[in-house]
């Protein structure tokens, strides 16, 4: 009882507040001025385009300063509720000192502790993607229960302009992420998919790799380049929705298929954790409790099919 009960608590749901937060830090030199600008424009209209109804705030330029992200991310706190969800995006520079990272932006920088207490504050399940340079160095501040933390390098020593940005940009545009098809783009999909572009960029390009990217999201665990859902890495990015595609698109603006749609994704949130409970429970319990969610999940999509 006390597993079945954890599965179905790890659904996340449709009609929950969704607030996506997207910063382009301080460029230093005009072509990385551009480029970052470029990628949060780009991260804001396909985000406001799948999820008309959420909340998108995106900061660049002069706009972009740390009073304005502590605004912002004050507001939500205030409007936020437990089973609300926030997705911040850093893009552009970032700095480690040997003791401290801060995300390079006009005026004062910001620091990961300074980032920490803001986010702190802000009720319900996070995911933080931090595409900077020297990111890695930024998890020892911001991890967290509930907080998922996804950089693009795996400390404060790799300090060069990153790729892994636009790659995590082209996930959301690309439908190949969505390996397992059902026309949802989690945080996990794009994780691996932008890592894996990553890795092959500097294979193709014959350079030695100055960026390794890294997922942490148990809160209490060290971040990991390919995550093992056995292991419990990468459950709560998996029930990050980025993006909706297609079919699953349509649903969520259609009052009538839309708690459809909810209960097909928390469907398949609980056979995810499921899977991770496996080891835990005799062999012929999951066998049933896996066949009930693939039925019910049968059912459900034969709904939406109509």
């Amino acid at each position: 009882m006390r597993i079945a009960a954890l599965i179905v608590s790890c659904a996340v749901s449709l009609q929950a507040a969704a607030t996506y937060v997207t910063v382009a830090g301080l460029g230093g030199e005009p072509e990385y001025e551009q480029r970052f600008t470029a990628l949060a424009k780009d991260l804001d209209k396909l985000l406001k385009s799948s999820s008309p109804g959420a909340r998108v705030e995106t900061l660049y330029g002069p706009a972009a300063t740390k009073a304005k992200l502590a605004e912002v991310l004050g507001s939500i706190a205030k409007a936020s509720t437990a089973q609300d969800s926030l997705v911040l995006t850093l893009i552009g520079h970032g700095t480690y000192d040997g003791v401290e990272y801060k995300f390079n932006l006009p005026g004062p920088d910001v620091s990961s502790i300074e980032l920490a207490a803001m986010l702190d504050r802000i009720p319900g399940q996070q995911l933080v993607v931090n595409t900077t340079s020297a990111s890695g160095a930024c998890v020892l501040a911001l991890k967290k229960e509930g907080r998922a933390i996804i950089t693009a390098t795996k400390g404060g020593t790799e300090k060069n302009a990153t790729v892994f940005a636009r790659y995590w940009v082209e996930a959301l545009r690309d439908t190949a992420s969505d390996v397992d098809k059902n026309e949802v783009i989690s945080a996990l999909e794009a994780y691996r998919y932008a890592n894996e572009k990553t890795v092959r960029f500097f294979e193709t390009q014959k350079r030695i790799a100055s960026e390794h990217a890294q997922i942490e999201d148990t809160g209490k665990g060290e971040p990991v380049r390919d995550p093992s859902v056995e292991n419990g890495e990468g459950l709560l990015a998996g029930r990050f929705v980025l993006l909706r595609i297609g079919a699953a698109q349509m649903a969520a603006a259609s009052p009538e298929k839309r708690k459809l749609l909810e209960h097909k994704e928390a469907l398949e949130q609980q056979i995810a954790s499921l899977k991770y409970q496996r080891a835990a429970m005799p062999s012929e319990q999951y066998r049933k409790m896996l066949t009930d969610l693939l039925v019910q999940l049968a059912r459900t999509q034969a709904e939406l099919d109509k």
